[in-house]
């Protein structure tokens, strides 16, 4: 037995302090084939290890590359957000002013119906007018000639005088009733409405007419005016002037019968 401790105890020193003897001990035993085994699987570890981290790095990369895209996702959905809210707000705009337009048109169109009412307005209105025109051109040339006969009818009643009363034109002055006969003649206006400035304007006709056609002012005259209505003050006027003023029914001043001059 202590042979046998002996030998141990050498063949332990021996593998300690003698490395060829404890090669040739581990390749008897095939440590070294494990030894090996070993070292290449180690080594494919660290191989796979690399892998890992490089698969690591890789999904890290792309994880960054997946958060940069959502992150880009993300900014193309706030632009399409945006760009609805921009369409949205365009179609309102475009709704708000097709309203609008619309709106106008309506407005147009009643623009353009009331105008042609105003047309139909103004046509009917030019017809009334046209249509007053020509009844008053018929009431004036009616009072010209119902002046004709009621003066004529009274200078025979009072002269015994019979005359063809008509318009008088003189240049550019005319006086609606003229007669003469003999050494008389008788010259004046006819009027629906007698104010005092037909009165003044009668006695300037009369001059006037004595100053460029002197002949046609008999050395008898009278001064006259026919109508419906009179003012107070033209009535008074005439009675200064001596001018006759009657209406169908009666006189409203006294007729006078004028002397023209250097024809005594």
């Amino acid at each position: 037995m202590e042979g046998m401790s002996l030998i141990k105890n050498q063949f332990l020193e021996l593998l300690d302090q003698d490395e060829e003897f404890r090669l040739a001990v581990a390749a008897k035993l095939g440590i070294t084939a494990i030894n090996q085994k070993l070292d290449k699987i180690l080594e494919n570890q660290e191989k796979l290890w690399l892998e890992v981290k490089s698969l690591r790095e890789g999904q890290e990369k792309l994880w960054q590359n997946v958060e940069k895209l959502w992150l880009e996702v993300k900014s193309l959905r706030e632009g399409q957000e945006k760009l609805w809210q921009n369409v949205e707000k365009l179609w309102l705009e475009v709704k708000s002013l097709r309203e609008g337009q619309e709106k106008l048109w309506i407005e147009v169109r009643s623009l353009r119906e009331n105008q042609e009412k105003l047309w139909l307005e103004q046509r009917k209105m030019s017809k009334d007018l046209h249509d007053a025109l020509t009844a008053l051109q018929r009431t004036t040339l009616t009072e010209e000639e119902e002046a004709s006969e009621v003066v004529a009818h009274r200078l025979r009643r009072e002269f015994g005088i019979e005359l063809q009363i008509s318009p008088l034109h003189v240049d550019s002055k005319e006086v609606d009733l003229y007669a003469s006969k003999d050494d008389f003649c008788v010259i004046g206006e006819a009027t629906t409405r007698l104010g005092k400035r037909l009165v003044i304007e009668l006695d300037e006709k009369v001059e006037y007419i004595m100053r460029k056609k002197p002949e046609l002012l008999k050395p008898r005259y009278v001064k006259v005016i026919y109508t419906i209505v009179a003012l107070g003050e033209a009535i008074e006027e005439a009675k200064q002037r001596g001018i006759w003023v009657l209406t169908w029914k009666e006189e409203l001043t006294p007729i006078t019968v004028h002397t023209a001059p250097n024809k005594k």
